[in-house]
């Protein structure tokens, strides 16, 4: 802290845990949008229990820091604001229906943005607009007369609810959870036989917790100016896009090397499987489709609090309230959207 600004070292830490998403996502084929598509319509639930080990590993970690006094699981956003139940579902449900007509969800279009993918950089962009408009422009007022956001009396999460009614340690509960995804994920055969998505899918939870810890670090050496937080791509692409423009919007931070990370991780892992190459998108109906979706996916994720990664494996990390719900919600919505998508190439 005597040779970089906070923030610069913030964005390190962003930088550093992000490159293991973007890495993650190239060479571990770590992808929600994925996971479901290729579940519901591919027979094929390799990628969905990927899942479990992701959570398993976020939720250990992060409670076992938590118990050592290096994550201030209270202080991140998913517990210092009062759980709004319809956010959740509404915000959830728009961001998954918006994944699916966008054909990834923020933390996806960076990746394959990062594998060459122009038409992702595309919704990205649009993303990063619509969910700064929800957040501080035109429609932050209409959202916080819905979807009002106060701060919370206490913590808003399931361990800590748990230890308070029944006496049980934050830590085992969390354990159990932690091991029931685990043995979820690894129920599953075809996965148990591919090593190398579980170890993509462990390092990815890890990523998760290592975030939090390093912030949390920052938070206290800076007297809570710098916040706890973990990966998230709605917020944090518009805060990098402004500050890629302007150097506002929070200034350099978390969020911005996060972005970076991922791209970086994301390139270099397709540069490894030799896939990286320029794309473009050449029907002009399709780049409505995404532009539209990515428009939904900016706006559902700031009403959520998160996206499918910041509610569904940072939020969960922490087993807020909001994340079991949200991720549900982003499931439904993007099941919704893929069948419509569906049934609008089916002749009549």
């Amino acid at each position: 802290m005597d040779v970089l600004p906070i923030g610069a070292i913030a964005a390190l830490i962003g930088l550093a845990t992000g490159m293991v998403l973007g890495l993650a996502a190239r060479l571990g084929e770590f992808c929600t949008l994925g996971a479901i598509e290729s579940a519901v319509y591919g027979d094929d639930q390799r990628r969905l229990r990927m899942w479990g080990i992701v959570l398993g590993s976020a939720i250990f970690l992060t409670f076992l820091l938590g118990g050592a006094g290096l994550i201030d699981i209270e202080a991140t956003l998913y517990h210092s604001v009062t759980w709004n139940p319809a956010a959740s579902v509404l915000g959830g449900v728009t961001f998954g229906y918006g994944m699916a007509l966008a054909g990834n969800c923020g933390f996806g279009a960076l990746a394959r943005f990062g594998g060459g993918d122009l038409r992702s950089m595309v919704v990205v962009v649009v993303i990063a607009i619509f969910g700064f408009i929800t957040l501080n422009g035109p429609l932050a007022n209409l959202r916080q007369l819905v979807f009002s956001q106060q701060v919370s009396a206490g913590p808003q999460g399931f361990a800590h609810l748990v230890e308070n009614q029944l006496g049980m340690p934050r830590l085992a509960f969390a354990t159990l959870v932690a091991a029931a995804f685990t043995a979820w994920g690894l129920s599953y055969a075809p996965l148990r036989h591919s090593p190398r998505r579980i170890g993509w899918a462990a390092a990815v939870g890890a990523a998760i917790a290592l975030a939090l810890w390093g912030t949390t670090a920052l938070h206290e050496q800076s007297f809570g100016a710098v916040p706890v937080e973990g990966h998230s791509f709605t917020a944090p692409l518009g805060r990098t896009l402004l500050w890629l423009m302007t150097s506002s919007a929070g200034g350099l931070g978390f969020g911005v090397g996060s972005v970076a990370g991922v791209l970086a991780g994301a390139f270099i892992g397709s540069s490894i499987k030799g896939l990286f190459r320029w794309e473009a998108c050449e029907d002009p109906r399709e780049l409505g489709r995404q532009v539209t979706g990515a428009a939904l996916m900016g706006i559902g994720g700031v009403v959520a609090l998160g996206c499918s990664v910041g509610q569904g494996v940072t939020a969960f990390a922490t087993l807020a309230y909001s994340a079991p719900f949200t991720l549900a919600a982003i499931y439904l919505g993007a099941v919704i959207g893929l069948r419509r998508l569906i049934h609008g190439f089916q002749p009549d």
